[in-house]
């Protein structure tokens, strides 16, 4: 269980960046039915976030931290590189009849793009309340409504535990180990994540093109809050050669899968 670091990128962005979002969805829905199979493809996931969580956090922190600019704009550039892949995979030719759906499809992709990009501004207002009560009940709901932003690209699980008034405590508890904060947190997060991801996964089989133009939009609103403040041209330059260096990396790894 862990809120995203760094505002804009979760970790739904990146699974929609590597490709693997909706067999990621499949596999954990549908372990047993083909346990081999999902084994072998969500154990390294499980280890490389292991590995990442004891490694490369702090490895990752320090880069966004002391190069703000170069770390975003790779970011950036991975989105980006990822998107003529993604919006191919529509298949928008092929499965749109009429100008009806394919008005959805846009305004599917608007609405969670700029919904992407309010709730981060949102949550940049917000002030970090705390409840003054946390019992169990309560915290379950928590962990229950913060699996939304693990499981939808883009949505970010702080604002939610900021609206719940749960995120200090939340943050206090992981530091701390307090597992009688993490444990009902914890819960409702598996709860909260198996609900969403088939709500999800239902919405992919019964109105596909519509429901990933969604989770495009959010993924595309990511890039405009994580974009740097540039203050001169060097920076400019900088951040345009870091874009094209990540948009050259996932566009490298897109051929190859």
């Amino acid at each position: 269980m862990q809120v995203q670091y760094f505002p804009g990128i979760s970790s739904g962005v990146l699974c929609v960046i590597f490709g693997i979002y909706e067999k990621l969805l499949d596999s954990i829905l549908h372990f047993f039915k083909n346990l081999k199979e999902n084994t072998y493809f969500l154990l390294p996931l499980f280890i490389g976030i292991v590995l990442g969580i004891i490694i490369f956090s702090n490895f990752l922190q320090y880069f966004f931290e002391t190069f703000p600019i170069q770390t975003n704009s790779i970011f950036i550039g991975l989105i980006l590189g990822t998107l003529p892949t993604l919006i191919d995979s529509l298949n928008l030719k092929k499965n749109i009849e009429n100008k009806s759906k394919l008005v959805i499809c846009i305004l599917s992709f608007i609405i969670c793009f700029f919904i992407g990009i309010i709730s981060i501004i949102f949550e940049n207002l917000l002030p970090i309340s705390q409840i003054e009560y946390n019992n169990f009940i309560y915290l379950l709901f928590s962990g229950f409504l913060m699996s939304i932003g693990v499981v939808v690209p883009g949505v970010s699980s702080t604002i939610i535990l900021m609206l719940l008034g749960v995120y200090s405590l939340y943050l206090t508890s992981v530091s701390t180990l307090s597992f009688s904060v993490l444990i009902p947190m914890g819960l409702g997060l598996i709860l909260g994540g198996f609900t969403f991801m088939k709500m999800i996964k239902y919405l992919l089989n019964k109105f596909y093109i519509q429901t990933f133009s969604g989770i495009i939009g959010f993924t595309t609103g990511s890039i405009f809050v994580i974009f740097p403040s540039i203050n001169s041209e060097i920076e400019f330059l900088l951040t345009f050669f870091c874009i094209l260096f990540g948009f050259t990396i996932a566009s490298f790894f897109q051929k190859r899968t």
